[in-house]
């Protein structure tokens, strides 16, 4: 016990013994972004080790070479499955890493091929947690996109509420915490308010990666703001703005309510909000990009305003109308790049664009694992804003060479 109370006045606050070993299950389709996670999450502890960083870096299990446990998703031909645990899952940590959009994958029916759908992968995610329960000693899910989470509000009791459904299959499960990134909408956790849900954002990592890659972007009142391509997204470019503290502009969808056409009332018109963009970049951010026409929409209108150099971010890029909006925003020098992660699968195609750029959350995701597994506060992680603060005071090649060319 002195022992203990010695390591602890040594090593501070901060040392926390593990919860166990981590284990790792990754779904096949996103295998890639699992290794890479791994392979940071391994060098770390391994360095932690090294130089006794902690009284508990020798506790069983703590540090390994491969923390990915041995398993198999099999399928049959009538579309059926199972998931298969190669090893024990008996007393450790586990965490499951799925990517509910991914569409690398197929399997042969009866009746022919088929890609594997979101809600294919959902279905599997719910085997691997039912394969873990009354093994694992915990049960955590990583879901960067949140499978069925766009919706905003039950519109009518006469749609399903799948998110809901999905949240509370999830929480009845015994899954113990529930990790995902920027959601549509944070509300969707009141479906279950007693589950352990963390909300990271990608702020940070979107904000380094766009000033490491466009050294000469200057985050000033004078050049730059923050747009929202609509009302909707306010709240998410109003973050923006206030770590940044740039202007914000948002983009007003006046709809005509007189008339209804596929469920929804058209748009009138589309007014820009904001501080005049003549000669500024532009930081335009959402949630997502889905088909790229709200991008394409707004990016087109800010240049007649007179906007310099247009920057779309956003978590997730889907690109489910396919990349040539973008090639062609890009070709006629509307959009000077997309940022995206790769939290969740990118086609080879889309990795080559000139125009995008992948931004890197492995790191990141392996460290949220790290912390949680070792019982600390994600807090700081999660609330970024002393990291942003901090990465935008630095002084970068871009804004020297400006400042000599003026």
């Amino acid at each position: 016990m002195s022992d203990l109370i010695d390591s602890s006045a040594r090593f501070g606050a901060a040392a926390h013994e593990p919860f166990g070993p981590i284990g790792i299950i990754g779904h096949s389709a996103n295998s890639d972004f699992v290794n890479k996670v791994n392979a940071v999450l391994a060098e770390k502890r391994a360095n932690r080790v090294e130089k006794a960083a902690n009284p508990y870096v020798h506790s069983p299990g703590y540090s390994r070479k491969d923390y990915i446990f041995d398993s198999e998703l099999v399928r049959f031909q009538t579309g059926e499955g199972k998931f298969v645990l190669g090893e024990s899952a008996r007393g450790h940590d586990i965490f499951i890493l799925t990517d509910v959009l991914a569409h690398n994958m197929s399997h042969d029916l009866v009746v022919g091929e088929h890609t594997i759908s979101a809600d294919d992968h959902y279905r599997d995610l719910i085997r691997i947690v039912s394969c873990c329960m009354g093994k694992a000693k915990r049960v955590n899910v990583i879901m960067p996109f949140v499978y069925e989470g766009r919706r905003e509000k039950l519109d009518s009791h006469r749609e399903s509420y799948d998110c809901a459904e999905m949240l509370k299959n999830l929480y009845n499960l015994g899954v113990s915490k529930l990790i995902m990134f920027d959601p549509h909408d944070e509300r969707i956790a009141n479906a279950v308010p007693l589950m352990d849900i963390e909300m990271p954002q990608c702020r940070f990592k979107i904000i380094s990666t766009l000033l490491d890659r466009f050294g000469s972007v200057k985050l000033d009142g004078k050049s730059t703001v923050v747009v929202s391509p609509d009302e909707m997204g306010a709240t998410r470019a109003i973050r923006y703005t206030s770590v940044l503290n740039l202007p914000l502009g948002i983009f007003y969808r006046d709809r005509d309510y007189s008339v209804k056409i596929a469920g929804e009332h058209p748009i009138k018109e589309f007014m820009f909000l904001g501080d005049d963009v003549t000669s500024k970049d532009v930081l335009l951010i959402d949630d997502m990009i889905n088909s790229g026409s709200t991008m394409a929409r707004t990016s087109r209108k800010l240049k007649e305003l007179g906007a310099r150099d247009i920057y779309c971010l956003a978590p997730f890029g889907l690109f489910t109308n396919g990349l040539k909006v973008f090639d062609d925003l890009y070709a006629e020098g509307t959009v000077k790049a997309v940022l995206c992660t790769n939290l969740i699968y990118r086609t080879e195609e889309l990795l080559s664009r000139p125009w995008y750029v992948d931004v890197d959350m492995v790191p990141y995701v392996a460290r949220i694992i790290d912390a949680i597994n070792m019982d600390e506060s994600v807090y700081d992680l999660i609330n970024s804003t002393q990291r942003i603060e901090a990465v935008t005071k630095q002084i970068r090649l871009g804004e020297i060479f400006d400042e000599f060319n003026e």
